[in-house]
């Protein structure tokens, strides 16, 4: 396996097209091939006449709410991105079709207690509200998102993680879809497992029952439809990272491709 070394600099910045992206690649068969392909699909929209949402949400200080330090910042457009007022309806793959009662999380690996949460034992753990942007792979950024749901540190109180953890591979087995996150950058405090976006429920497009929300990323890493974390001493690349995305993938480097 290629060294995985997050903090190489010679990453960070750097800027390649996506014909250039898809040939080193391997995934450009011809001079008139669909060049677009894999960097569209992390983020496209696949439901024909499904219209996007769009936001104006804002949010008043409250003690109640965990606000990204992202959000902080005198400007908050990373490298390469460009704002949209609306939420895409995005996703790889066809939509699934998910009972919420039926709907259960494994929390497994490098844990002291392995878990089986049902969908009722999951939404009745502690809540969290987190007041974040969100930036998409594929150029666009989406300010100014109200989440609801189960932070990711009282999952790891939960499982008691190990001492020798040092990632966390997030799962969905709906469409056997995973992303590898370092420990650290899940257990930052706007992290979690989201199950309302801007006071409202999310919907199956946007990752219900339940979706990972990692602010500090790009929005590939935030997993739709989560079914299983598993806590690991090794670090495993997912679904777009073995598909030449970058392992980390934080926009303010704009690393994008590794």
């Amino acid at each position: 396996m290629e060294d995985l070394n997050y903090e190489s600099g010679k990453n960070k910045g750097r800027q390649i097209s996506r014909r250039d992206f898809l040939r080193n690649t391997g995934f450009l068969l011809t001079g008139t091939a669909i060049t677009s392909f894999l960097f569209a699909s992390a983020c496209r929209d696949n439901t024909e006449g499904t219209e996007t949402t769009e936001s104006s949400q804002t949010v008043e200080p409250s003690d109640e709410v965990i606000y990204s330090s992202d959000t902080l910042r005198r400007d908050r457009i990373p490298p390469e991105q460009i704002e949209t007022k609306i939420w895409p309806v995005l996703h790889e793959g066809v939509l699934p079709e998910i009972s919420h009662p039926d709907w259960t999380l494994t929390i497994s690996g490098l844990v002291e207690n392995e878990k089986v949460l049902t969908y009722a034992e999951f939404t009745a753990l502690p809540r969290v509200k987190v007041f974040s942007d969100v930036h998409c792979v594929t150029g666009w950024t989406k300010l100014n998102n109200l989440w609801e749901g189960v932070s990711s540190r009282s999952i790891v109180d939960l499982a008691r993680i190990k001492p020798e953890t040092k990632f966390v591979i997030v799962k969905s087995d709906y469409w056997s879809y995973s992303a590898n996150l370092p420990l650290d950058y899940f257990l930052e405090e706007d992290v979690l497992f989201a199950v309302k976006h801007d006071e409202q429920d999310l919907n199956t497009e946007h990752g219900a029952p339940v979706r990972l929300v990692v602010p500090k990323l790009y929005f590939w890493k935030s997993v739709k439809w989560v079914t299983s974390i598993e806590f690991s001493e090794d670090d495993r690349p997912g679904y777009w990272e073995t598909r030449g995305f970058h392992y980390r993938g934080d926009p303010w480097f704009n690393e994008r491709y590794r």
